[in-house]
């Protein structure tokens, strides 16, 4: 039955950091004159009561990582942080101006790239530049995304002065042979000494980011990674499956053949396998691919619902407008979502000359603002309703057939105008929140968008 299901729902789909996501975007109907008007009203509604969360993309790396499917320049060449750092403070300040008054940050991630490619000069520079045009909430939660290779005590020291209190190191997976495999050799020694540094500097929350459905991996290498993870006890980690997306221009993921990969039916093995370590270590499991102890601000944000998910993954608390600042960094207002320029000429050039750098977005219909909210709701909480008048979308019948076959299969619970996931349907999330996602059944791609959901 397991095997069945497998080959049911292994199809191409989203992982949902937003809805509609980036593909089904109507960009014909998008305008910078739009994406400024309900930006300011989302800013208007929200900036006050709960602030803003803030992205800032920093796309440099010295080596390039082939699993990775992120918007990346890689080059030794260190000189480019400083034009760089001047061109997202300048952004920024654009958008200040724009809103027309204190932006206040609840919460600020630093994403890459490698974040700590940049010294930590510079990124004292760029954070005293943010704060020039920002000011934090005072329960304001900073994180960064660390390399174990190159994050230095002083990178922990200065961010932590800046009030940066969560850290996530990018793990992979411990074994040789598939660190070879996609250039990322890192010792468990390296993890280990940042790991323990950003404790000794007062980090609340490290977290480690483990892969699944890597090639050459195995079982056994998903036992070992485990294994020595539990030994380091991070707060929270992120085990998600491998995306394999080789069509997108500028990832390294031709550097081995799709029959080095792992069947569908070995990924849901070593998921399932990893879960099972992870729950006997008393970690929970959270949303779709999270796992946190309960001491962790993201196991209490599930339990008293505030977990929210946007473009940064899964947050511990909800801001309506995120801010992304950086090359093909992605912004989005409750009702719109814009996207800067994916290279690092342009985005400068265009941040000098006074001119967001956007160049694509979408402006959220009534639907797609039901649809979101439903998604949202799935991915956070695994359950959703549609007691009211205005989310009776789903009586639609192409959405309600696809939930009985669901609930025919055991992944889903409906009950009176709503649905709850089982936890036979937790790894199917995806697929779920696929049911409700009337622009991709409405417009079936011709070529594959997406990686595979499992």
């Amino acid at each position: 039955m397991k095997d069945k299901l497998i080959d049911k729902y292994n199809i191409p789909g989203p992982r949902y950091t937003s809805y509609p996501t980036v593909p089904y975007w109507d960009i014909n109907s998008f305008s910078l004159k739009s994406w400024k008007a309900t930006l300011k009203r989302s800013f208007d509604e929200s900036n006050s009561s709960e602030g803003i969360s803030l992205y800032i993309h920093l796309p440099f790396c010295e080596s390039l990582c082939t699993f990775c499917g992120c918007n990346k320049r890689i080059t030794k060449n260190h000189k480019v942080e400083t034009p760089y750092i001047q061109s997202v403070v300048m952004e920024l300040k654009m958008y200040r101006e724009l809103l027309g008054q204190k932006i206040i940050v609840k919460e600020l991630h630093l994403g890459g790239g490698t974040p700590t490619f940049f010294s930590s000069e510079n990124l004292a520079f760029l954070l005293n530049g943010i704060f020039r045009n920002a000011v934090k909430a005072k329960d304001a939660s900073l994180s960064f995304e660390g390399h174990p290779n190159n994050t230095t005590a002083e990178h922990l020291k200065l961010l932590a002065s800046f009030g940066f209190n969560r850290v996530s190191y990018g793990v992979q997976d411990y074994n040789e042979e598939v660190q070879q495999a996609i250039h990322r050799i890192q010792p468990f020694e390296n993890v280990k000494k940042v790991t323990e540094n950003a404790r000794l500097e007062g980090y609340t929350s490290v977290g480690h980011d483990i892969i699944f459905g890597l090639p050459f991996q195995k079982k056994e290498h998903i036992i070992y990674t485990i294994e020595r993870t539990k030994e380091l006890r991070p707060d929270r980690i992120a085990f998600y499956s491998y995306a394999h997306v080789p069509w997108i221009k500028g990832n390294g993921q031709r550097g081995f053949k799709e029959a080095d990969l792992p069947t569908a039916s070995e990924k849901r093995e070593q998921y399932e396998l990893g879960k099972k370590m992870l729950l006997e270590a008393d970690y929970v499991e959270i949303g779709m691919d999270h796992f946190a102890l309960k001491t962790d601000s993201l196991y209490k944000s599930l339990q008293n619902k505030t977990l929210h998910r946007n473009f940064m993954g899964y947050s511990d608390s909800k801001t309506q407008m995120m801010l992304g600042l950086g090359v093909s960094a992605i912004s989005g207002s409750w009702y719109s979502f814009a996207q800067n320029v994916k290279n690092v000429e342009e985005y400068q050039d265009l941040v000098q000359q006074g001119i967001l750098p956007v160049y694509r977005g979408h402006i959220l219909s009534e639907e797609d603002l039901i649809i979101r909210r439903h998604i949202l709701n799935l991915m956070c909480t695994l359950q959703t309703s549609w007691e009211k008048a205005n989310q009776r979308f789903v009586e639609l019948p192409e959405v309600l057939l696809k939930l009985e076959e669901m609930e025919t299969d055991e992944l889903i619970t409906l009950i009176p105008n709503g649905i709850t996931i089982t936890e036979k349907g937790r790894p199917f999330v995806r697929n779920i929140c696929m049911a409700f996602d009337l622009l991709l059944q409405r417009n079936k791609p011709n070529t594959q968008l997406f990686s595979m959901t499992i």
